[in-house]
């Protein structure tokens, strides 16, 4: 179902450092953190949390992906995503997990690589992010 919700796409300066701090922490604990670059600019970026979750499931957590406007629908969002699933694997894990932002854009692409609702919820994702979909990509 599609509907209106209530979300603004702008951030702040300190929402930015906060992020950067966040995608430091992931790399210093042994997580991952993959970037692509054009002529020097950033253009996108995914991250994968280290801690192994969910029991059976296997779940690690696809904590950001995100590809700038002006460069997507070029690739660099599935050569992202790729990579963070080649990661995951290597670390032993059976699924990514992604509390996925609810855009229609945004579904298109993770059922487009292979993304279904996930088997168990991480409550900590819905209670913060309650208008994402829980997704899970098995690797």
């Amino acid at each position: 179902m599609i509907r209106d919700a209530p979300f603004v796409d702008d951030w702040t300066e300190e929402e930015y450092r906060i992020l950067v701090k966040c995608l430091k922490n992931t790399a210093a604990t042994g997580g991952f953190v993959f970037a692509a670059f054009c002529d020097g600019t950033l253009k996108g970026f995914a991250s994968v949390e280290p801690a192994l979750f969910g029991g059976d499931q296997g779940y690690l957590d696809l904590s950001c992906i995100h590809v700038s406007e002006d460069a997507r629908g070029k690739g660099i969002g599935k050569a992202l995503f790729l990579a963070a699933e080649d990661w995951a694997r290597a670390r032993g894990g059976r699924k990514l997990y992604i509390s996925a932002h609810s855009a229609v854009e945004s579904q298109a692409f993770y059922k487009a690589m292979g993304c279904v609702e996930a088997e168990k919820y991480h409550q900590g994702h819905v209670e913060a992010e309650p208008y994402d979909c829980q997704l899970e990509c098995e690797l």
